[in-house]
């Protein structure tokens, strides 16, 4: 048991050292590791989510009392967000694991080639984002919950690439993060129960240690670089389990 939680605190770790520097793909990189280790699609978002409270709510506390919180755009996407994230988490509950799993790997598959596309894609304006936020958030929040993760790499780099504003943009999805991680969480909570506390107990640990890491890494190691990285990593952790089902 307990070399179990240690490996979860790991891939907690990893997790948040990556979202803390980038903003984005806690969810994608937690489940892309779970789902190689045969845990169910279902499971994996539910467990990811249930731990990702606790981190959402501190980031986007930390937010709001550092000024980083756009209200419009936060609010445009508040609601589309939750009712995308809850409709996707019962739908993912309701269906068979075995057959979602590799459409899953295939969507976190995709997610890392999108991450790798806006680390290429130079983006120079900053500017007010009106247009389309709410089937954005709605959009985001369902394949959030679907595949794991992805409101961060959905919803923040669609938003920085229209020219958004980069510290608005992530305090303001961020912020708007924790409600709808937290109605994902409830939503999985009353359709399959929490069935793997262990692994939510280890990659939460492994986020609060990770946190200022993380900033620091932020810091210091060039966007660019760990965007890179993390949608390399991503895709070729998610090539391993599409192999593993198919070969």
């Amino acid at each position: 048991m307990g070399q179990e939680i240690f490996f979860f605190v790991i891939v907690g770790f990893i997790a948040q050292i990556i979202d803390g520097a980038l903003g984005m793909a806690y969810g994608v990189i937690s489940t892309s590791f779970l789902l190689t280790i045969g845990i169910s699609p279902a499971a994996a978002s539910a467990s990811v989510h249930t731990a990702e409270i606790f981190i959402s709510g501190v980031s986007g506390l930390s937010h709001f009392r550092f000024g980083n919180i756009d209200k419009d755009l936060f609010k445009k996407l508040l609601i589309p967000g939750v009712l995308g994230g809850v409709i996707g988490a019962y739908i993912l509950s309701s269906l068979p694991g075995e057959k979602l799993k590799p459409l899953i790997a295939l969507y976190l598959f995709c997610m890392g080639i999108i991450i790798v596309y806006k680390a290429l894609k130079k983006i120079t304006h900053h500017t007010a984002i009106t247009k389309r936020i709410i089937p954005l958030g709605f959009i985001g929040g369902f394949f959030d919950a679907i595949g794991g993760g992805g409101w961060g790499p959905i919803v923040t780099s669609t938003l920085i690439a229209r020219g958004g504003n980069p510290r608005l943009t992530i305090g303001s999805v961020n912020m708007a993060e924790f409600f709808v991680t937290l109605f994902q969480s409830f939503t999985f909570i009353v359709m399959i129960g929490l069935i793997h506390w262990k692994i939510i107990v280890g990659l939460l640990f492994g986020g609060v240690i990770a946190a200022p890491f993380a900033a620091y890494i932020c810091k210091r190691l060039p966007t660019f670089h760990l965007m890179i990285i993390v949608g390399l990593l991503i895709a070729l952790l998610s090539l391993r389990t599409l192999f593993s089902i198919f070969l």
